[in-house]
């Protein structure tokens, strides 16, 4: 065997390892149960993307596969610039979508391109796009316009208004469950135990957010995690 494709087939070897243990670490800790102070941190994005994912919340009436927030990710890897340059790696290698949200300006979803797929499934079909496709597309929540440009536009996740706005309103709500404690903070622990009454989406999914983003932070005491407000 040549020597350059020796060192080709052990690169390849070393890449099938890590995909074998990031999909294994995935398994052994995606337990919907697991507290958020037990899963909250990870070394690696695609793994916290898998946890993630399994661990999405239940939403009734509402037809959608998981997805996850950018700010998510960076409250659970602690290096943004790896969760960045890990996201798009994987973007180019088409193993996910990435969305803007209408949410807020820095509001991003993430989502694995088979689930998209099969959520959008006349995708699948391939061949070219004529304008009763793209008509059908906009209906049913797949492309949305630009409103600079009425002849471009952006892939969307469908079914996902409703879920969008109790996002929204789920942040709001969380913020202001904090903001009345006297010192503006709670034991994750107690925390996770309560439910929002205006979003969907579960604690956990809320607090990975509201800590990704900024507007929460997180202290380690000898009782456990402590969840509070940010001054800034």
């Amino acid at each position: 065997m040549a020597p350059g494709r020796g060192r080709k087939r052990k690169l390849e070897d070393d890449e099938e390892g890590e995909a074998a243990t990031a999909a294994a670490a995935a398994s052994s800790s995606s337990d919907p149960a697991e507290s958020l102070e037990q899963s909250l941190t990870f070394s690696d994005t695609l793994v916290a993307l898998q946890i993630m994912r399994a661990q999405f919340p239940r939403i009734d009436k509402v037809s959608i596969k998981p997805f996850i927030l950018r700010s998510q990710l960076y409250s659970s890897v602690m290096d943004r610039t790896q969760v960045d340059r890990e996201l798009e790696s994987l973007r180019r290698a088409k193993t996910l979508r990435i969305f803007k949200l209408s949410t807020g300006q820095d509001d991003h979803a993430v989502m694995f391109l088979d689930d998209y797929i099969n959520q959008c499934s006349l995708l699948s079909l391939g061949g070219k796009v004529k304008d009763q496709h793209v008509s059908l597309l906009i209906n049913g929540g797949v492309l949305i316009r630009q409103l600079i440009d009425p002849d471009m536009y952006w892939f969307a996740i469908p079914s996902i208004g409703s879920v969008l706005k109790g996002l929204s309103q789920g942040r709001k709500e969380l913020l202001g469950l904090l903001s009345r404690k006297k010192y503006k903070e709670m034991m994750m622990a107690t925390l996770e135990k309560k439910r929002l009454r205006l979003s969907p989406l579960d604690m956990r999914f809320h607090l990975r957010d509201l800590i990704g983003s900024g507007h929460l932070k997180t202290i380690s005491t000898p009782t456990g995690l402590v969840v509070r407000v940010s001054k800034d």
